[in-house]
């Protein structure tokens, strides 16, 4: 129950802000056909950051060297702007301890951010 008050909380005050950035990053990389996997990407975090108390994310084991060399390329296409979004949203919601919760699951954004591909995301037990 308190994982959808934080959830409903979250949404309400900073996820959809959020997400829109993602749904930005994946609209962008649906027009450059060669980066759908980025879109692919960015839709999986938009729904994770619109929605993140009770889930969490994994390194994929499966993921491979091309992963990592796509995830080059979307730090310097979205995922630096994506990252300073969290960031300075953390900070902010950091400063009341009301918001201490969010601002540390905005902190916990900034890796997928920067880094999506080869990532999962799981629920949390």
């Amino acid at each position: 129950m308190i994982r959808l008050i934080l959830n409903v909380l979250w949404f309400i005050f900073f996820g959809w802000a959020l997400a829109l950035a993602y749904l930005l990053a994946a609209a962008i990389s649906f027009l450059l056909i060669i980066t759908i996997p980025f879109g692919v990407a960015a839709l999986r975090l938009a729904i994770y950051s619109a929605w993140p108390f009770g889930r969490t994310i994994v390194d994929d084991p499966g993921a491979g060297i091309a992963s990592g060399l796509a995830n080059i390329l979307w730090l310097i296409l979205f995922g630096w702007w994506i990252a300073l979004a969290h960031i300075a949203a953390g900070i902010a919601q950091c400063v009341t301890i009301i918001g201490i919760p969010f601002g540390i699951a905005n902190f916990k954004l900034v890796p997928a951010a920067l880094w999506p591909l080869g990532r999962d995301i799981v629920a949390v037990p």
